[in-house]
């Protein structure tokens, strides 16, 4: 017996022992144990290429070659063991959701563990979570896939298999829990907790038990909320918004300046591990995800940096040091950006974390640079990662319970709320979207949180699509339509030119009087009895411009053209709403029969 077989002979001997909701249960510990195991093999192998790296380099500048060849390995096994491309990220799983039933191909599974791995283990400057959620989010839909679970189901298990992946990176089961329902989840039913806890914690007891805690990306809080430094937190949330807003504009600009090159795609990896080099060079810290760098600052102990230009020597000790952070928040996106254009696998959710500690330990440095005030540098750094997180993640509470886990305590929590809130406010007020789902989501390929318009999402166009109408051309007589009429159980015809061009519709109830006037059969044209239609649907037309455009015109049927205006088909509204009212039957609780 294979293991797909034994596996459904035990689902089966389960789903007669269990009530559905147990079973779920079930289900879940298996997608977190997997997704928690996916997450620290990810993890041990880039901290082993990581440190293989730092022991071959022959030279003290021999580590800055190595992204290029990242790139470069990335994109070969992209090339040819991938298809040639592998959709990323958060926004990869979010359209899986809405457009494809939940589910995920099964190379998902493993592909973004083997070319993030790489990318970052060779010193690309992105990070590694979003590979860990697609990950995790793959393992949930395929198990459920083979457990025979509904698309309701599927779409619980691809959220736990990312939370559990979230908890297993960072330690933090309550941020993995908060990061699905926020991130993945717009349908937020209570019952769903329970599957996500449960996963979550799986995968955080997987990551506990097998890596040690050196490898963990953990602080310990060293000084305590003071009430008087409110002000400070007031003005360091506003700047983290801004800041939020200029990572995800500029990192956009630079990921599709370098996809415009016409270059094949190894030429492009080299080029962008040449502008990687010299970023590294002048500011080592941007070097892979950033995290040892990171501790440094949020534990205050950042006082010397690699000055390989002599530049910043000029500026004195303490200027100096300034400067070097605040340039280091400003290419952090540029260093990013490459790294995702030239051909690496990664995620923003890192970067933005490195680029609000280098932030909040800029502005505590600079205020503490005044003889007036002295602020507590390692807290406003702490706070300064979730201020950049929720603005350019787009998950505000997500970044509350990550901070507020890693340092092992709620001590900070009050500053945290009034950062996170600030920045995700001044993001929102200029961008409704977060810069990876933007473009999806006013094509309508993701979930927002209007539920309407969800469901709408979750219908595709040539699934409601009525193609069994007939057609006549415009140059015929009315006795050749009442021959139509008679072999057709339709009240709705469409008319074509000679050209095969869709010319206009002809409804039974229009010419009803007609058919029984045999006189007027050879005498009255098809084209003198049509009519235009109150709209017309093409066939790359959105499940919402179609509603629109039935609001507005009023009538039961619309034709679907396609791109050389030749008649598809109708869409029936009727049919189109019994499917909305079918969608939205199945949104129920977990614990409804």
């Amino acid at each position: 017996m294979g293991i797909k077989s034994l596996y459904l002979a035990i689902l089966n001997f389960l789903r007669t022992r269990l009530s559905r909701v147990q079973f779920i249960m079930v289900i879940a510990t298996l997608v977190g144990f997997f997704s928690g195991l996916g997450a620290v093999f990810l993890k041990t192998v880039v901290h082993r290429l990581q440190h293989g790296v730092e022991d071959i380099s022959f030279h003290r500048y021999a580590y800055l070659v190595f992204p290029a060849i990242g790139l470069l390995i990335t994109v070969f096994i992209i090339r040819y063991f991938l298809g040639g491309q592998i959709e990323k990220g958060i926004a990869m799983v979010l359209k899986a959701i809405a457009r494809k039933s939940s589910f995920i191909p099964l190379k998902h599974t493993y592909a973004h563990i083997v070319t993030s791995s790489i990318t970052v283990g060779f010193g690309g400057s992105v990070g590694l979570e979003a590979p860990i959620v697609a990950t995790g989010s793959a393992v949930g839909s395929n198990i459920s896939r083979i457990s025979d679970l509904n698309y309701q189901e599927r779409t619980l298990l691809i959220a736990c298999g990312a939370a559990a992946g979230i908890s297993a990176v960072f330690n933090a089961p309550i941020a993995g829990v908060i990061f699905a329902v926020e991130v993945l989840l717009t349908e937020k039913v209570v019952s769903y907790f329970i599957p996500l806890i449960i996963s979550s914690v799986v995968g955080v007891l997987c990551s506990k038990i097998i890596l040690q805690e050196s490898s963990m990306f953990n602080f310990v809080l060293k000084q305590n909320f003071d009430y008087n430094n409110v002000p400070f937190y007031i003005l360091l949330g506003v700047l983290a918004g801004f800041v939020s807003l200029y990572y995800a504009r500029i990192f956009k600009k630079t990921e599709h300046w370098i996809h415009e090159w016409k270059l094949n795609m190894f030429a492009r990896a080299v080029i962008g591990g040449i502008f990687l080099l010299a970023i590294f060079y002048v500011f080592p810290p941007l070097f892979g995800e950033g995290y040892d760098s990171v501790k440094l600052v949020a534990n205050g102990t950042f006082t010397t940096f690699a000055d390989n230009t002599t530049l910043f020597a000029a500026l004195g000790e303490n200027w100096g040091l300034i400067a070097f952070t605040a340039l280091i928040v400003l290419f952090k996106p540029v260093a990013a950006g490459i790294t995702l254009g030239s051909g690496g696998n990664g995620g923003n959710f890192a970067p933005s974390l490195f680029a609000g500690s280098y932030l909040g330990f800029f502005f505590s440095r600079l205020i503490n640079s005044t003889p007036w005030f002295k602020i507590p540098v390692g807290n406003f750094s702490l706070i300064g990662m979730a201020g950049v997180l929720s603005g350019v993640m787009y998950c505000p509470l997500t970044a509350i319970f990550l901070i507020a886990e890693i340092t092992n305590g709620y001590e900070l929590f009050i500053p945290l709320m009034i950062v996170s809130s600030i920045s995700f406010f001044i993001v929102k007020s200029y961008e409704p979207y977060s810069m990876d789902l933007k473009r999806l989501a006013l094509e309508g390929q993701v979930f927002t949180h209007r539920k309407e318009k969800n469901i709408l999402t979750s219908i595709v166009l040539s699934d409601m699509l009525q193609d069994s109408y007939e057609s006549i051309n415009l140059d015929k007589k009315l006795r050749d339509l009442v021959e139509l009429i008679k072999g057709s159980e339709k009240n709705i015809f469409a008319v074509s030119d000679n050209k095969g061009k869709f010319a206009g519709i002809i409804e039974l109830n229009d010419i009803k009087q007609k058919l029984f006037q045999p006189e007027l059969f050879d005498k009255v044209a098809v084209k003198t009895i049509m009519k235009k239609p109150a709209a017309i649907l093409r066939d790359d037309d959105t499940m919402h411009e179609v509603m629109e455009k039935f609001d507005i015109a009023q009538s039961w049927y619309l034709p679907v053209l396609g791109k050389e205006r030749n008649f598809i088909g109708f869409i029936s509204k009727t049919k189109l709403f019994s499917k909305y009212r079918e969608i939205l039957s199945r949104q129920g609780d977990l614990y409804e029969p």
